[in-house]
């Protein structure tokens, strides 16, 4: 998608930090997942022991 002649381009560091935060929050997300699953197993007797 080309930008139009009077837009200016968004800068390249905004850009690839928009990328990490999104990275950031999906890594972030997995791993309360993974923990809530962690604790529900738990709270049913399962253990990885």
């Amino acid at each position: 998608m080309k930008p139009e002649p009077h837009e200016t381009p968004t800068p390249l560091w905004r850009r690839l930090g928009w990328l990490a935060l999104i990275w950031l929050a999906s890594v972030a997300s997995l791993g309360v997942f993974a923990w809530l699953m962690r604790l529900f197993m738990s709270a049913a007797g399962l253990t990885t022991h």
